[in-house]
């Protein structure tokens, strides 16, 4: 994991800087709570952490995944 540190209105370039993927900006910061803008192209999902998390749970499983295969007895 990448820590970084930000003041307000400062800027992460994600990819290559020539031509980023995206960029997360420092919005704001008031008390406890960060303000951050993400600028990212539209077919990129960016999505909170607890709606990620209901995204996978509501997917359904997908059929035919490889499973770990149990230590063979013998």
């Amino acid at each position: 994991m990448l820590v970084i540190t930000r003041r307000e209105g400062e800027e992460v370039v994600i990819g290559d800087p020539n031509d980023p993927t995206g960029i997360v900006r420092v919005a704001g910061i008031k008390g406890d709570r960060v303000r951050l803008a993400f600028e990212f192209p539209r077919n990129i999902e960016v999505h909170r952490r607890e709606v990620a998390d209901q995204i996978l749970a509501e997917r359904p499983a997908v059929v035919g995944a490889i499973k770990p295969v149990a230590a063979a007895q013998g």
